[in-house]
């Protein structure tokens, strides 16, 4: 287990996990290429194949790269990887080129849940030092949760199929990352601007503009306000002031500065994303073909989400319906989630990353890898998880009989689109699962803190 102060152990594992990846896309580029046609890895949204034709629609074609039922990604997106698809240096392909950015986004990202985790755990050993429960719960601290958090997701084989099978996933998972860092740090314009590129290519990660804020304003995860308010004195508020801790009360100006500036920042990428497609039909079109086409579910496509054989099964006349009442599952949820978690930002960031995982209509493995990253950000927390083993056992089952189900339906013959669509409903319900449960830890974990500050 990774202990405090150990960096070393870290970094060894860190930069072997980076190795192993190079040796995957150095070695074995045929089954790499193979792995981005798998609908777990890729996406109508994430697929780095889809992305170079239509950088070759725009470029070589000079029609829309949204013509053809293909690309359905940013512009942004395709300026930056669409030469790379398409160009060779040094007698290197495209694709590879494009493996080894995911690689170093991979390795940022996780630098960044390290920091991220070594800055909550710190605030949070000076909460429990404020209300005097440090010593009672200081066995919980000789875990690094930023180290565990940062090896979980670089180890992950769901991280590592992503970032090696011509996904863009990856870069969407380390922008996520990026604003949660941002916003932890207090780093206001760094929050802002990967949140604004989160949601830009993925439109899920607008709800996290809630516990960014409540991040930026409260500072990070802490016990909660009634256990500081039950102390006598007035110490424990005083002590837990500090700059960059846990504040007992809301600050709006740095609130009002981070919408300022996703405001600022919203406005320059909508301005390069109008240059962009200005010869091809504007912004207008570009909203339609990219987050109309996520709110429409218009390719059925099969993947591991729910959607795809759902809208395949509904009757026309109820499709309208039934997108409205699916989406507005993630609305409904945000506003409770927000006041009962509101004292832990980020752990609600983490539940509301995973509730989009499951409810998306185009999700793959790379959700569910950035979620168990996040998730190990809250190890010492999350300790008393009941169904942590179930978990396990069901995300390798779910993994491994998932490519099963599909070459028995498409290819062999000898099953149906049930056989995979069951796969589908046992990875929502590990979602389920995950989410009610260490929700319920999280929650455990604050009433035990609340009978040990009075016991002090």
């Amino acid at each position: 287990m990774i202990k405090k102060n150990d960096p070393k152990s870290f970094w060894k594992w860190g930069i072997t996990s980076i190795i192993f990846r190079l040796i995957l896309i150095y070695f074995f580029p045929n089954n790499l290429t193979h792995l981005a046609s798998r609908p777990e890895v890729s996406t109508p949204l994430t697929s780095l194949r889809r992305l170079a034709e239509g950088y070759w629609l725009k470029k070589h074609a000079s029609i829309s790269p949204y013509a053809g039922s293909m690309y359905h990604g940013s512009p942004l997106l395709l300026s930056v990887l669409g030469p790379l698809t398409v160009t060779r240096f040094d007698g290197i392909p495209g694709h590879i080129l494009c493996s080894l950015l995911f690689v170093i986004a991979d390795l940022a990202a996780a630098l960044l849940l390290r920091a991220t985790g070594q800055k909550l755990q710190s605030a949070y050993g000076h909460s429990l030092k404020s209300l005097g429960c440090d010593e009672a719960v200081g066995a919980s601290d000789t875990y690094s949760c930023g180290d565990i958090a940062a090896l979980v997701y670089l180890w992950n084989p769901l991280t590592i199929l992503t970032c090696v099978g011509s996904s863009t996933s990856p870069i969407e998972n380390f922008l996520v990352i990026l604003s949660i860092y941002g916003a932890c740090k207090r780093l206001i314009p760094l929050a802002a601007i990967g949140w604004v590129l989160a949601t830009h290519i993925s439109l899920y990660p607008a709800v996290l503009i809630i516990p960014l804020s409540l991040l930026i304003g409260y500072g990070p995860d802490a016990p909660s306000k009634k256990l500081f308010l039950q102390k006598s004195s007035g110490k424990a508020a005083e002590n837990s002031a500090d700059a960059g801790e846990p504040s007992l009360s809301f600050s709006w100006r740095p609130v009002i500065i981070f919408l300022l500036w996703t405001s600022a920042w919203s406005f320059y990428v909508l301005v390069l994303c109008g240059i962009s497609v200005r010869q091809n039909g504007g912004i207008k079109e570009m909203f339609k073909r990219t987050f109309g086409f996520i709110l429409t579910v218009e390719d059925l496509s099969p993947n591991i989400g729910v959607f795809w054989y759902f809208f395949a099964e509904v009757f026309d006349f109820f499709r309208n319906f039934f997108l409205l009442v699916i989406h507005m599952n993630i609305v409904f949820m945000i506003l409770p989630l927000a006041l009962r978690l509101k004292h832990r930002p980020c752990f609600l960031a983490f539940v509301y990353v995973a509730i989009c995982s499951m409810l998306k209509t185009y999700p793959s493995v790379a959700d569910s890898a950035l979620c168990l990253g996040l998730l190990g950000l809250f190890i010492n927390q999350l300790a008393e998880m009941h169904f942590s083993f179930v978990l396990f056992c069901g995300y390798v089952g779910v993994n491994l009989l998932s490519p099963v189900m599909h070459n028995l339906w498409i290819w062999r013959g000898t099953g149906n689109a049930n056989f995979y669509f069951a796969t589908a409903i046992a990875y929502a319900a590990l979602q389920i699962i995950m989410v009610v449960d260490s929700t319920s830890a999280m929650l455990n974990h604050d009433r035990k803190l609340k009978k040990m500050c009075k016991s002090t």
